[in-house]
């Protein structure tokens, strides 16, 4: 079995998607609206989702594991965000005031429940938006002019964060001493000269950079957990709360991915570790676009147009659709829901026996998989060894993981090549039997004609 012939399979198959991708390349840059959405020889083109469900162009029916990349906690056009994004039309007759209106001050007063990290917040359009924001804010209180981040977290698409995202290991340095490498063309020297980048899950070597970096440092930003399911060490992340407070660092958790999926109320929950702010997003719009930045009172107000008349004395912050009805509607909806006693526990309880099936089948069959993860979120990988940061997953199979995937996908299961899975309300014990099915018949394929 060769990924070339897995990929003339999934060609013959789709003749609809293909002639789409064939239209949309020569007028859509690459023909995809954001480089993530590509994969060889064209990315599957979607017009109809249902519930735990996606159906293609050319018909064909997928069990959903992407879930808009973990957005949509409660699945395809859930009742509940129906009913919520519908009563916006019906009370507040627009999608969007471009000012301030009581939805907000709803949602706030959820998100201060959850998280206790919070005094403050500010709501943004995206995760991008909000890592972005909670930077600038970081840089002003501290006065500091570099951040440090963890080789292999991913934080959006701006300039001081696309740095060692996915660095080959002839230019990363050392596992202990990782160096800066820019992720994308066009990405001004500045931020690379002004990034220190951290080894995730080392202690040791973390801990030397930051104290020989203090006085640079501004933030450490990060993901509790590496892609959504590489989870730091409890006590690497006890240690880092204790050092960048004692070094006057302001301590920045990007839960895009883990906020609502990890626990309701996030990865930091799941430690029991307080960060100075938050990045959300994802979840917290029930599938629609948003961000939100929460933390310390005294950091949050310095983009308070409260504190001065002065610009230069302010922290700008704005946005014409930051807070929009419909994105705050469908998050309360979608959180509410979660909140209900045994909601969030069955999503849970599904993705375990996901997970143990998986497991399962890969051992039956020989085959090196395992899945990792916490909560609703967890990945494939194609390794017998462990895996606890970025420079572990060169140990992965990525042709077995990648061939896996085209046999997924012709069985009916879409997750997006090499990508996690996430769950969601509308998967329950039906979708599972069908994933689970497929699993067993890609695997089977495997076994009888392996990767060659």
């Amino acid at each position: 079995m060769k990924i070339s012939s897995l990929q003339a399979t999934f060609q013959a198959s789709r003749p609809q998607s293909a002639a789409f991708f064939e239209r949309a390349k020569h007028t859509i840059s690459g023909g995809v609206n954001g480089n993530l959405r590509y994969f060889a020889p064209f990315p599957i083109i979607f017009e109809k989702a249902e519930a735990a469900s996606l159906i293609d162009l050319d018909g064909h029916r997928y069990v959903d594991y992407l879930l808009s990349y973990g957005a949509l906690m409660l699945g395809h056009a859930h009742p509940e965000v129906l009913k919520a994004t519908q009563e916006v039309w019906e009370k507040q007759g627009t999608s969007s005031f471009g000012a301030t209106h009581p939805l907000e001050m709803e949602m706030t007063d959820e998100l201060l429940e959850l998280y206790p990290s919070f005094d403050q917040v500010r709501f943004t359009n995206s995760g991008l938006e909000a890592t972005l924001f909670a930077l600038r804010l970081a840089t002003a209180y501290t006065g500091k002019s570099h951040i440090a981040k963890f080789e292999g977290h991913y934080h959006g698409a701006h300039d001081h964060v696309l740095q060692s995202v996915n660095p080959t290991a002839d230019l990363a340095g050392t596992t202990q001493a990782p160096h800066p490498v820019p992720e994308s063309l066009g990405t001004p020297e500045y931020y690379r000269d002004h990034s220190v980048i951290l080894p995730f899950n080392d202690w040791d070597a973390c801990e030397r950079i930051l104290t020989e970096n203090a006085d640079l440092i501004s933030s450490v930003i990060m993901e509790p957990m590496l892609s959504g399911y590489i989870a730091a060490d409890r006590t690497f992340m006890k240690n880092l709360r204790e050092l960048t407070t004692k070094l006057g660092i302001v301590l920045i958790f990007d839960e895009v991915k883990t906020g609502f999926r990890i626990e309701v109320g996030g990865a930091q929950a799941f430690y029991g570790v307080q960060p100075d702010l938050t990045a959300l997003g994802k979840v917290v719009g029930g599938g629609f676009p948003i961000g939100v930045v929460g933390g310390k009172r005294d950091i949050m107000e310095l983009a308070s147009p409260l504190r001065s008349s002065k610009k230069s004395e302010v922290v700008f912050h704005s946005g014409t659709f930051n807070g929009n009805p419909l994105s705050i509607a469908a998050g309360l909806a979608t959180i509410r829901y979660l909140k209900q006693p045994g909601n969030f526990a069955q999503i849970v309880a599904q993705t375990n026996e996901l997970r143990t099936g998986i497991d399962a089948l890969a051992k039956e069959y020989a085959l090196p998989f395992h899945t990792l993860g916490e909560g609703t979120i967890f990945n494939v990988l194609a390794t017998g060894e462990t895996v606890g940061h970025y420079r572990d997953l060169g140990k992965n199979n990525n042709q077995l993981r990648l061939a896996l995937d085209y046999l997924l996908m012709e069985n009916g299961v879409y997750s997006k090549p090499m990508n996690r899975f996430s769950l969601s309300a509308a998967h329950g014990p039906a979708e599972v039997k069908a994933t689970l099915d497929a699993f067993e018949k890609s695997m089977a394929a495997l076994k009888q004609d392996p990767l060659v």
